[in-house]
């Protein structure tokens, strides 16, 4: 029963795309078990032997008699072990529960209490232990708060924090485009916190509009720095804790025109280490800076005639820098001589390369640096596939796959300190699977369950193809063809676009294809449905593949998916009088254009949340992969749909939330204006106040469902003919 409830558990986390912080295994300080909650309580499983012990009982968790216990949200350790925080009454900010209330368990004297007391409920965020455990501190409210947990004194370290001035956190941007939500950090002897100040004062509010929560229509406010506006200056400083008294980092350049994505303490506690990005994000520079003074100094400078990515591109997590060698050296990420590869780079600015060769390192994993090992997940052979390898932290020796030879398709892992264990769960496209614990380095599963589901002619499943275009462009796909195919009939085909940097959709892994928002079998109703990734998607090809869409957003992965497309419909088996496309945010924007662009082709499309006019977006995303537009405004203009609304000529479904503060209803209002005047017919559904998500609200979801069903049936008809 032990090792079935861990199997289950494996496979529930590791199959869920946007886990948060309580639904994932939290590995021990040494690696060697494993933390989850399990019925409110926090449970250690000790490997390899699965030993259980409960840390923390739900009915240690009543703050008082006849109140219910505190449910945990998540909760991490003190260095020494001996206390928790508890993490718990979380609110959403943005995308994710990033404010809460948090709670300290004494693990031997079973104490509960309270941090944040007087502060608002559900208000505190990212709150720490310091190393030394005697302290906690936490932001609420955009100010820094730092609370003796002998004599509960809570001491204010910043005060300056208002609702543009933010303290230790960060701006909508920051948090959407660079995945940076905690914002501050302690110094290893418990002395200092290093944190981010974000000057939002300048940047302009967009007015979302509610018109059904009152009697009279009332906005709804959000910071907005929109493509081409100023982004907000950020900068470091280091505030003692005795004295509250912040000294500022001195950082080079004009604030306005720089991003800070990265910063932590340095190994030896008493210099801060930072990279800063341009406002093009072409140019990043890694300065190590002294926090008792705020000196600072360059010590290495990169740059790309495309753009930079940050470490959320390359890495599970946003915040921490890989030392070795003693913290003399950490790990670099750089696609620099045309691939993603691993380095090492000395705080004196000299550098080696770890990984080489024509492939792509996709993601950082892990380091052993015991045994001198770097864990790294890569596919050279398969851009739609992912394995993990271990290679020498020294770089003298090539890289090894250690994901099994027989388990073709997708590997995910999140590895334990030390790199004695590591979860992992594998999935293809056909419905292959396997959810395990495993020892490394040599990948031997501690625990395993696998599946693998039958193939039959009434059960279609999605194979993998590739298809290379007039212009030499070969393009991964999947494809999922109707239950029952008749080769010898027409079927209509369904296109799922996204085609942008943000994300790839074709992946051999499970869940990867299909049509979510479809209410009902549509493979029994006879529908194609295919996916392909073109240029400028995040696949492991390379940097050219990748960048080749800079300044080109809105035309060359446009005219990738259609001339994809054109090849496909050379097919026996399509109809090409039965062509839709659909797509969400991204390819809502894809999707648009492939109908106003080129409209011999597709003849149908429902066009989700789209981005209608690139002027309209945010200046982090828009610039990093178009550029600023004072310099070429007309690049945004040429891929922009709004500029080719006139050539609309077939069946378009405009679906958009007015309450979205990531992709603006303004944008899609300003399309309708554009179709109006040149009097093109189509659709438009409108969700009062719903987000990015169009998720909010009783029904919600089954009305999309059922409206996105209804207009592909009633507009591109399905069944083979």
């Amino acid at each position: 029963m032990k090792i079935l409830f861990l199997v289950s558990f494996l496979f529930y986390l590791t199959k869920s795309i946007h886990a948060q912080p309580a639904e994932d295994i939290q590995w021990s300080k040494n690696g060697s078990s494993f933390y989850n909650i399990v019925h409110n309580s926090i449970v250690e499983w000790q490997l390899p032997s699965f030993r259980k012990k409960t840390i923390v009982d739900s009915l240690q968790l009543v703050p008082a008699p006849g109140k219910p216990a505190i449910t945990i949200r998540s909760f991490s350790f003190s260095e020494d072990g001996r206390k928790l925080l508890i993490y718990t009454n979380s609110k959403k900010v943005w995308r994710t529960d990033t404010r809460g209330d948090y709670w300290t368990y004494d693990v031997q004297r079973r104490g509960l209490k309270q941090l944040g007391k007087g502060r608002p409920a559900s208000s505190l965020m990212f709150a720490k232990f310091s190393p030394d455990a005697k302290k906690v501190a936490y932001v609420s409210v955009h100010n820094l708060y730092v609370e003796d947990l002998s004599t509960n004194k809570v001491a204010a370290l910043t005060t300056d924090g208002t609702t543009r001035i933010i303290n230790g956190t960060f701006d909508w941007a920051y948090e959407e485009e660079f995945g940076c939500r905690d914002g501050f950090r302690w110094s290893t002897d418990s002395r200092n916190i290093a944190y981010w100040q974000i000057d939002a004062r300048k940047i302009k509010n967009f007015l979302l509009i509610n018109n059904t929560d009152s009697l009279y229509s009332f906005t709804v406010p959000v910071e907005y720095p929109k493509v081409g506006q100023n982004p907000s200056p950020a900068k470091i400083g280091v505030v003692n804790i005795s004295s509250a008294k912040t000294t500022w980092i001195n950082i080079p350049g004009d604030p306005v025109q720089h991003y800070i994505p990265r910063m932590e303490w340095a190994p030896n506690g008493t210099e801060v280490i930072l990279e800063q990005l341009n406002r093009k994000q072409n140019q990043a520079t890694i300065f190590l800076c002294t926090a008792s003074s705020g000196a600072s100094k360059p010590i290495y400078t990169e740059r790309d005639d495309a753009w930079i990515d940050v470490k959320t591109t390359w890495s599970d997590e946003s915040s921490g820098w890989e030392w070795i060698n003693g913290g003399k050296e950490f790990l670099w990420i750089s696609e620099k001589d045309g691939w993603r590869h691993i380095y090492r780079l000395g705080t004196d600015g000299k550098e080696r390369k770890i990984t080489n060769g024509h492939y792509d390192m996709i993601s950082y994993k892990g380091l052993d640096e015991k045994n001198g090992l770097i864990y790294f997940t890569a596919s050279p052979a398969n851009a739609t596939q992912q394995y993990l390898y271990k290679i020498s932290i020294t770089g003298d020796k090539e890289a090894e796959r250690i994901s099994p030879a027989s388990q073709a398709g997708t590997h995910t892992y999140k590895i334990a300190p030390g790199a004695m264990y590591s979860s992992h769960y594998f999935s293809n496209i056909r419905g292959q699977a396997v959810a395990d614990l495993i020892s490394l380095p040599n990948h031997t599963s501690v625990s395993a369950s696998s599946r693998s589901e039958a193939n039959n002619s009434s059960s279609p499943s999605a194979e993998m193809f590739q298809v290379t275009t007039d212009d030499n462009i070969t393009m991964d796909g999947w494809m999922i063809k109707p239950k029952n195919f008749d080769s010898t009939k027409k079927y209509p085909v369904l296109f799922q676009v996204y085609a942008e940097p943000g994300a790839a959709t074709v992946k051999d892994a499970e869940g990867s294809a299909g049509t979510f928002l479809y209410a009902g079998d549509i493979a029994a109703d006879g529908y194609i449905q295919i996916s392909l990734d073109g240029r400028g998607t995040p696949a492991p090809k390379g940097a050219a593949w990748r960048k080749s869409i800079y300044r080109k957003i809105g035309l060359l992965n446009i005219r990738d998916q259609a001339m994809a497309a054109k090849k496909i419909l050379t097919w026996s088996f399509v109809d090409t009088s039965r062509i839709a496309v659909w797509g969400w945010s991204g390819g809502g924007s894809t999707t648009l254009n492939l109908l106003f662009q080129f409209p011999e082709i597709f003849q149908t499309g429902i066009a989700i949340a789209p981005v209608a006019n690139q002027l309209l977006y945010d200046n982090i995303y828009q610039e990093r992969y178009m550029g600023v537009p004072q310099e070429n405004s007309e690049d945004f203009i040429k891929g922009s749909p709004i500029t080719y609304a006139k050539n609309l000529r077939g069946n378009l479904l405009l679906i958009h939330g007015t309450g979205d503060d990531n992709v603006h209803y303004q944008g899609t209002e300003m399309l309708v204006n554009e179709l109006v005047r040149y009097g093109k017919n189509f659709q438009l559904m409108s969700y009062p106040n719903r987000t990015h998500s169009i998720s909010e609200g009783a029904g919600t979801r089954v009305h999309l469902a059922s409206l996105f069903t209804r207009y592909l049936k009633d507009h591109c008809p399905g069944g083979g003919r």
